[in-house]
């Protein structure tokens, strides 16, 4: 089993783009406190999810200097947003060794989406990630952790090899959709240590339980 973690962004947020995002911000010196703390596990796994400029300015030289990787997950729809990252910080990504994943368009949840809000989603997010990064793209993150079983069969019918929620539970290394635990600004090194530790107690079990109604319903 692994842990995956998931961050949003580091150091103070300069602007919200919906209502909320700023409580999803990490501190940097926790934020480099927890990759100190995370750097010698081998079952722990990094995403960074939105795309925002901190994964780049902060997070990546943070990486880097501990020998660590982490798949980033942009939004097609950001990318000419001046707070988010655009198609040269993608490619410096991968020059880095991280892989890119998609969030699909605009930060909506994937349940109940239409075939063609779907198609934007899924497929047409893609596409301009591939175009912005000069790579293919094989993972998906979802955003605002919303799908059902619609959005789990089109994301296999369109060939993403690995899907990830945020379910909050630890996961199979093997398994085609990967629980995460997003960390958020009120998260400690203490917090996240626990986490990492994989003491799963009645909580991961109740997310558990949730995450297969999710994929029934």
């Amino acid at each position: 089993m692994i842990v995956n973690l998931c961050f949003h962004g580091v150091g103070i947020c300069p602007r919200e783009h919906e209502p909320g995002e700023a409580g999803y911000w990490m501190s940097q010196d926790i934020f480099l406190r927890v990759l100190d703390l995370v750097a010698p596990l081998e079952d722990v796994r990094l995403s960074f999810d939105d795309g925002n400029r901190s994964d780049v300015d902060v997070a990546l030289p943070a990486l880097r200097d501990r020998g660590l990787t982490a798949t980033f997950f942009p939004l097609a729809g950001r990318l000419d947003d001046p707070a988010s990252l655009d198609s040269a910080d993608l490619r410096g990504l991968r020059a880095a060794g991280m892989p890119i994943g998609s969030h699909g368009w605009t930060h909506t949840t994937w349940r109940d989406l239409t075939d063609v809000e779907a198609g934007r989603e899924f497929l047409e997010a893609r596409k301009a990630l591939e175009e912005a990064s000069g790579a293919t793209i094989t993972e998906a993150a979802f955003p605002l952790g919303g799908y059902d079983r619609t959005a789990l069969r089109r994301l296999k019918s369109a060939g993403y090899r690995t899907v990830y929620s945020s379910d909050r539970y630890p996961a199979r290394r093997s398994a085609w959709m990967q629980a995460r635990y997003s960390v958020t600004a009120a998260d400690t090194v203490d917090s996240v240590a626990r986490i990492a530790r994989r003491r799963p107690g009645m909580h991961e079990l109740r997310n558990v339980l949730a995450s297969t109604v999710k994929r029934m319903r």
